[in-house]
Formats: C-alpha cells, structure tokens, sequence
C-alpha cells in the first residue's frame, strides 16, 4: 500500500524541478545563431581566464601577506631585543623614544611595549593608523637571565597589501576584457560566415510576411541550397494566392461599403423622420387634448360627453405611442439617471397591481400581484417603467389566463418575475424583441411601436442590471429583473414622479394667476387660452419673440408663470427667449415661475433642455399634468421667496 501510494508522487515532481531548466532553454532559443556561437566561444575563454586569474591572485597575495607578517615579526624582534634594559630599568622614557623610532620603519603604523603584568609602558602610533585595519605581531622581551621581561607589540600596515590587490585585479580585468573582445571579434566572423544564408532566408520570410513578394539566392552548402530553392516555390505559390484573395477581398469590401452606405443612409433617414414626424404630429395632437378638455368644461350633454370620451381615448393612445418614443429618445440622450433609493418592493407591487388590474379586468385576465417583506435599493421611477412596460407587455399578449408579478431573494439579490400564459415567443425572435421598432406579429395585440421592451433593456443598463427571458411558444413567457436586497428600512417619501398627487377640482384652480403663452402654433395658444382661462387664470398670449417683448413693454407687472414651447420661429427657442425676458428692463425676475413644453425628441435636444435647469414638459401633455406642473412651479418660487 505504501508503494503504490508514493509512486505516483515521483513524476509528479519533475516539471517542478525541470522548470529552471526548460526556462534557460527558452532564454537560450530566443538568442540568434550567431549569439549562441559567440557565446559558446566566449563562456570557455572566460571561465578559463578567471579561474587562471583566480589561482594566480590567491597566491601572489599569499605571498604578499606573508612577506608582511615576516617582516612584521623582524622589527618586533629588533624592538623587542633593544627594549630589554630599559624595560628592566622600567626606563620609560628610552622605551617611549624606542616605540616611536620604530614607527619611523616602513608600513609600521604602531608599536607597544607591555611590562611583564601587562601594564603599556610606552605606546607610539601613526597619525593616519586606522584600528583593527593592521597586521599585529606581539614578540616577548627577555631579560638576561632568560627569564620573560615583558612584550612588544608591532602593527603593520596592510596598505601594501590592499595596493597590491587592486593593481592585481586591475591587470586581470584588463586581460580578461582583452581575451573576451578577441574572442567575440573573432566569434563573431565565424558567426556572420556561418548564419549569413540563414539571416537571408529569415530577411525574406519576413517580407513574405508582410505581404511582399520575395526570393533568395541559392547558394552555400547543400541543406541550405535545399531550404533556399523550397522556399523560392513555396513564396511564389503563396504571392498567386495572396493576389487572388487580394481581388476577392477588394470585391467584397466594395459591397459591403456600399451595404453600410445605404444602411447609414436609411437610418439617417429614420431619425430624421422619426424626429420630424415626433415634433410635428405632437403639435396638433397636443392642440388637440387641449380643446378636447376645453370642450368637456362646463358640457352637461351626454351625447356629447361621450363623444368628447371617445375624442379623449384616442388622444390617449396617440400620447402613449410617442411616449414610447420619447423615453427612448432621453435615453439615448442620456438625460435620463438613477435616483437611488431604499424602498419596500410591495409598495411598487401595490402601485402595478392598481395601475393595470382595470387593464386585466377589461381583457377578462387575472393579474396576480404577490406580496413580499423585501426591501431593494434601485430607482423607483426607472425600477416602476420596467415593470410597468414588462406587464402591459404580457397582458398585450395574453388572450387566455393572466399574469403573475413575484419577487425572490437570490442571494444578495432580488430576483423580480412577470409570468404569462400568453402566446409565447419563438425561440429565433427571443433575442431580437429587446431591438428597437421589432415586432413579431404586429397585427396582434394592441398597436405599438416595439419600444417597450427596448426602454427596459435601456432602464436595467442605467440600474447595472440585466433582464432575462423564458419563453415557449403557446405556453408564455417569464421576464425576469434583479435588484440588490437590503434590510428593511423605516418607510421613506417616494419621489413626487413616482406618486403623483392629483388635487381636486377646487386645489387646482388658478384663480388670480397670470400665465404668459408663448407657442408658435396658433391652434396650440388658442387651446391653451382656452383651458387655463377656464382653470381662472389671466392669459398672456404670444407667437414669437417681437410679441412676448412687446408685452414685457406694456405690463404693469411681471407675469406669475412663463409657459413656453422649446421651438419657436425662425431658429428661436425659448430657452433663448426666457433669457430675453430676464434681460428686458420689464421683464420677468426671480419671482416669475418657469414652463418649457416640447415635442421634440432628438437627443441633443433633449440634453440641452436637461442642462437648462428649467422645469419641462412632453407633448402632447394632458391638462391636469399642465395643471399640477404650473401650481409645482408657483410653489417652488414661492418657497424660495420665503425669508
């Protein structure tokens, strides 16, 4: 058993120890031929040379140190044998001129005489002696009966020694950089005469590469002549190849520019229209819901009421189509960003479920809204579009049965699901329903644009999130949307875009309120006039830029609110003119509420008016919606007035 247990275990440790290898084997393949012959010639030369050098230096310094300490031990013995009487006198004075006679000997840096207890009784240095950087010899001193009388101690200085050392490397750094240049000089001619075809067959490899033409000439020895005349006929095979790819190539290229051009072309064409048609139809129908409120004002006659009704639904479902429109258009401005907030996702459930249950009971579906405890952090108002487009989506959709809302935690995030048991979507148009105007079958259903699940994708972009569809065809489809979990929280106030407040009949009157209308499009102002004179409110009409200054000029004071259109006459906007009003000796101040009201959908358009900083409005805007906007505007102002 332990045989078999440790035998596996053996290879396995060779790629671990063979890795040093195999990496100075890569090092060594990525060297040209003529480096490695230069180095094959030059590493012998230079550990030969270093270890000559290395031998010879070991024992010339020996030598030298030797000759130090010899001499060294014979001025010790001289000092020593001179020393004898004066030490047995304890004469110290003699030893002290004795000490320093011998630092006046060559290399000599100090000299000591100890008494036989130990006692220095004369000590001589040199000024320059560096300590514990010197060879010290220590002699006994004798006196005649032969008996030790004390010691002498001489210090030598090993500056000798260090010279001779330095000089010694200095000559063999020398030689060695001598031997080492003959050797490269003269591997590097064996090299070149050796690599030469080589390199030229390298040379034209890398022009073939680079997609030119390219031959060598066929010479050296037979295997290279061999090499040479192969790569010749493969090179010329290849160069016919490459001009017959080159001609499909080019043709290929050519239609596909003139595919991009016309797609360029047509979608160019798109926007424009889109855009046009945007901006152009919004006006009369924005006309249109004016004077249809206005016609409701005061009308007690049923026939008519109902007309009027029927007027307003279809008022509603042309504002729905370029709502779609319009929220793709701030998308793509990028007007549009997340409000981040914490927020109990049953509060959204409940706002769906009353949203689009009358939408269900009407179609005879269930809409079922399951209530959770969880909490998320997301953006309201986008989180609200998403799942508001992803239901009315499913109940478009289902014939039979209904839709389910239900969320579940995953981890740290919630998982969001809207189930339907309507017709399904195929599986070759399941990646393309989030594309812009894609519609499956768009005589089925409700008339749309295909917007609606493009703007979700849009909205889970800006919220790092993602969206996930199932579907089988005749059995429904779930999407699916995340949101990260948090802890519940206290409740908190929602956006005002989220919940509206709708004030009653009485709350919303503009009693006493002057309103200066400017807008291009008579129909537009006289439809205006129209419904705020019936709300109480003083109207100031004006088409372009010459009237609104013509009333600054005749006011008795500023008006209350400036409703104006973002496209006026002649390129004007009314940004330009709002800042026109401010500028007018009688114009509008800090206490004049601001309005801008837009059918416009092109993005540049839309981030200047974001940019602004001034409250606005879509075409075509219902009148409560003018309503609420105008008093949200007055008390804004108001409130700012305050001390």
């Amino acid at each position: 058993m332990s045989d078999a247990l440790s035998s596996p275990a053996e290879p396995a440790a060779s790629p671990v120890e063979g890795t040093p290898s195999r990496a100075a084997g890569r090092r060594l393949a990525d060297l040209s031929l003529a480096q490695q012959l230069v180095l094959l010639a030059v590493l012998p030369a230079v550990l030969a040379v270093l270890g000559t050098a290395a031998l010879l230096t070991r024992q010339y310094l020996g030598g030298v140190t030797e000759l130090v300490r010899a001499n060294a031990q014979s001025m010790a013995l001289q000092v020593a044998t001179a020393a004898q009487g004066p030490l047995a006198r304890m004469d110290r004075r003699a030893l002290m001129r004795l000490a320093q006679s011998g630092i006046q000997q060559p290399h000599v840096q100090q000299v000591q005489v100890w008494s036989e207890d130990g006692e220095i009784v004369a000590n001589a240095e040199t000024p320059d002696r560096r300590r514990e950087a010197g060879l010290q010899m220590v002699v006994p001193v004798v006196d005649d009966a032969g008996q030790p009388a004390g010691k002498v101690m001489v210090e030598m200085s090993l500056d000798a020694l260090d010279s001779a050392r330095r000089t010694l490397w200095l000559n063999v750094a020398v030689i060695l950089g001598a031997c080492v240049l003959g050797v490269v000089l003269a591997g590097l001619w064996a090299a070149r005469r050796i690599s030469a075809p080589i390199r030229q067959l390298g040379a034209a490899v890398d022009r073939l590469g680079a997609g030119e033409e390219a031959s060598v000439a066929v010479r050296g020895t037979a295997e290279v002549r061999r090499l040479q005349a192969g790569f010749n006929q493969a090179a010329r095979a290849l160069a016919e190849s490459r001009r017959l790819l080159h001609s499909r190539v080019d043709e290929a290229t050519a239609e596909l520019a003139r595919k991009n051009q016309q797609l360029e072309v047509a979608s160019q064409a798109k926007t424009r229209l889109l855009a046009a048609a945007s901006h152009d139809l919004r006006q009369p129908l924005h006309a249109l819901t004016l004077f249809s409120d206005g016609l409701a004002s005061g009308e007690t006659d049923p026939a008519r009421l109902t007309r009027i009704a029927h007027i307003r639904e279809c008022v509603e479902s042309l504002d729905r189509l370029f709502s779609e429109l319009l929220n793709l258009s701030q998308l793509d401005a990028g007007v549009v960003q997340p409000q981040w907030m914490e927020f109990p996702l049953d509060r959204l459930f409940d706002e769906i479920s009353r949203n689009f249950r009358p939408v269900a009971e009407q179609q005879e579906l269930r809409l079922v809204v399951r209530k959770t405890e969880l909490w998320v952090r997301s953006d309201y108002v986008m989180l609200s579009r998403i799942l508001s487009n992803l239901v009315s989506n499913s109940l478009r959709h289902t014939t039979a049965g209904g839709v389910l809302v239900g969320a579940r935690r995953r981890g740290r995030m919630v998982r969001i699901d809207v189930w339907d048991s309507g017709v399904g979507i195929a599986p070759q148009h399941q990646a393309r329903v989030f594309e812009e105007f894609f519609q499956i079958d768009p005589q089925r259903g409700r008339r749309g644009m295909g917007l609606g699940l493009a703007t979700v994708q849009r909205l889970a972009g800006l919220l790092n999130t993602r969206v996930d569809l199932r579907s089988r065809p005749g059995r429904g489809t779930c999407v699916s949307v995340t949101a990260r979990l948090v802890a519940p929280q206290a409740v908190q106030a929602l956006p005002a875009a989220a919940v509206p407040v709708l004030p009653s009949d009485d709350e919303a009157r503009l009693d006493g309120v002057t309103v200066m209308v400017i807008d291009d499009e008579r129909t537009i102002l006289e439809g205006l006039q129209v419904v705020l004179s019936n709300w109480g409110a003083r109207v100031l009409p004006a088409q372009n830029r010459a009237e609104a200054l013509d009333l600054a000029a005749r006011w008795e004071a500023p008006p209350d609110v400036v409703v104006s259109d973002l496209l006026l006459q002649g390129g004007d906007n009314g940004l330009d003119l709002l800042a026109a009003l401010e500028r007018h000796p009688n114009g509008i101040g800090a206490a004049t509420a601001r309005l801008l009201v837009t059918g416009e959908t092109k993005p540049d358009r839309l981030r200047e008016v974001a940019a602004a900083g001034v409250a606005v409005l879509y075409k075509p805007v219902a009148p409560r919606a003018l309503r609420q906007a105008i008093r949200a505007q007055l008390a804004k102002v108001r409130e700012s007035a305050l001390p």
